[in-house]
């Protein structure tokens, strides 16, 4: 029912009568909130069409179906990878001949790395085929391997303070989890702080509650200045086990091979999908998630249930023949996985048209039960937000959290422009 969320947030958003600016952006509104409440309330409604296409009409599991053709079709989608052009391809078919308006595709250039075959082997205290998988951007190995002690950590504070140990070895992270923004850090900077002290390569415990015996891949990064080492992440088991090991006063020596590598920029495109404003054309809700993915899964959660929430806001609306004031905008980023390149792309092309972007929504927290929507804007913002998830209450969604963000809309929040993320149970 994400799509729901999608859906009502914004066509209230887009058939208000409100002057042709965004409401109550930098604290400007031609209308008391009272007014505004009042005419929220009169799309009761609109919200219960919408709920009942969605739920129990013709378009009841529509968006399911669509994303297990594509994922099954086409599979793994990563960043520079030609299932990747060819999701996007069958995408762009897809919106024409749903019907929407303005369906384009725009281009941009985004990274082609790829894993190559990688193993990590324990030689001490005993022989323990490991499971890793190699992070993104990584370097690779020699064709030989390394094979060096360990020396396991439990955050970046303790690396510092064994840094002389460090040299020479490769350093295991065996980081507790606390919560997914906290954690992710030794992810993305882990390679860059063991190569500071001197580290071969690194190995992440990986960033999950729960684990079973399933290691977990994402981007890191390097750092100007810093020695790319190879680094790759591992199963909670494995990393609990070597710290049992190290209490115990047992050597561990690891032998790591990856044949990662990274090729020249690929050619790519952000995939874009329109329902036309009738009165303000030129002003823009924006929807969206991520077509690519990461290459050990289908990306059927992170992200392509996402990508097809929001094409299923639009597609409700038009089945509806509902036609908004403003311009409701579905985009399809490319490269999220690798920091968000599409969005940053489609972000540097439209910036300087950012004051008609009314409102900016992301869908990348996994497709869940939703129970409401973060959001990031002013007070009188929030209060218009609250009242118009008031009408969402026949499903029970109707919560506004706060800190709404994520990687592909994060430029437009910088810039000021409300917006919006699913939050689920």
């Amino acid at each position: 029912m994400k799509f729901l969320l999608f859906t009502f947030v914004g066509v209230v958003h887009l058939l208000s009568t409100n002057s042709g600016k965004a409401i109550y952006r930098n604290g400007i509104s031609q209308k008391t909130f009272q007014e505004i409440k009042e005419e929220i309330a009169c799309y009761g409604d609109v919200a219960k069409a919408i709920i009942n296409l969605a739920v129990y009409g013709k378009a009841q599991n529509r968006s399911y179906e669509r994303l297990a053709l594509l994922v099954d079709t086409v599979g793994p989608r990563l960043s520079g990878s030609k299932s990747l052009e060819k999701a996007i391809q069958i995408m762009y078919q897809n919106l024409q001949e749903d019907g929407l308006e303005n369906v384009h595709l725009e281009p941009v250039k985004i990274p082609h790395w790829e894993r190559g075959e990688e193993s990590a082997v324990m030689l001490e205290p005993r022989n323990h085929k490991m499971a890793i998988l190699g992070l993104g951007s990584s370097i690779g190995t020699p064709p030989e391997g390394i094979t060096a002690e360990v020396l396991v950590v439990t955050s970046f504070d303790e690396l510092q303070r064994r840094a002389p140990e460090a040299r020479g070895k490769i350093v295991v992270y065996n980081q507790p989890y606390t919560n997914y923004s906290s954690t992710v850090q030794y992810r993305v900077q882990g390679a860059v702080e063991a190569a500071k002290v001197g580290a071969l390569a690194s190995l992440i415990r990986s960033v999950a509650s729960f684990s079973i015996y399933s290691p977990h891949t994402g981007v890191q990064e390097y750092q100007d200045g810093v020695p790319k080492i190879p680094t790759a992440c591992i199963t909670v088991e494995d990393a609990e086990m070597m710290s049992r090991m190290v209490s115990r006063g047992n050597r561990i020596v690891i032998q790591l091979k990856m044949g990662a590598r990274s090729y020249p920029d690929a050619d790519s495109f952000n995939t874009v999908a329109e329902i036309t404003g009738s009165k303000y054309p030129e002003q823009v809700v924006l929807v969206s998630g991520h077509l690519d993915s990461w290459d050990v899964g289908q990306g059927a959660m992170d992200d392509g249930g996402g990508a097809f929430i929001s094409w299923e806001a639009l597609s409700l609306i038009k089945d509806l023949g509902l036609r908004p004031k403003r311009t409701l905008r579905l985009v399809l980023w490319t490269a999220e996985e690798q920091g968000g390149i599409g969005a940053f792309q489609y972000y540097q092309l439209h910036k300087a048209n950012s004051s008609n972007y009314s409102l900016v929504m992301e869908s990348d927290s996994g497709t869940f039960l939703p129970s409401g929507l973060q959001f990031t804007g002013s007070d009188k913002a929030r209060a218009i937000m609250e009242e118009v998830m008031s009408l969402l209450k026949p499903i029970n969604i109707t919560q506004v959290f706060r800190a709404g963000e994520g990687t592909d809309i994060n430029f437009w929040i910088q810039a000021g422009v409300p917006a919006w993320l699913d939050e689920r149970c």
